[in-house]
């Protein structure tokens, strides 16, 4: 894909591809349709004391209606160029946006360091 780290035009046409389509993705398969909310349960004793609360979130819902909407572009953005340098986004994603997350945060970095591997071959003769 890169000419064995020898073409930087390639490897990073290819990272560029492959962020492009980590994006679409993401827009299409990984985001929620919103965000879960946090939801706090718990009893109070009668006449006051301590209170003991368990702190529980749902399950992050698949996407239907509109997918590819500019708020949903900014959010696969941040995660897909969070991947390129091994960092997780944070995000909370549906099962098959965690596994392209994964996806993206092995391949994407290994084009990037062949562009540079080959950059740095260009800059060193």
């Amino acid at each position: 894909m890169s000419g064995y780290g020898l073409r930087a035009s390639r490897a990073l046409g290819w990272l560029a591809v492959a962020m492009l389509t980590t994006i679409l993705l993401m827009m299409g398969l990984g985001l929620p349709q919103n965000s879960p909310k946090q939801e706090a349960t718990g009893t109070v004793p009668p006449g006051g004391g301590k209170v003991t609360f368990e702190i529980d979130k749902g399950d992050p819902e698949n996407p239907s209606g509109d997918r590819f909407t500019t708020k949903r572009f900014e959010q696969a953005l941040k995660v897909t160029l969070n991947s390129v340098v091994f960092r997780s986004s944070g995000q909370d994603l549906t099962t098959a946006g965690e596994y392209i997350e994964m996806a993206s945060r092995f391949s994407e970095p290994i084009l990037l360091g062949l562009g540079a591997l080959a950059i740095r071959g260009r800059v060193k003769r």
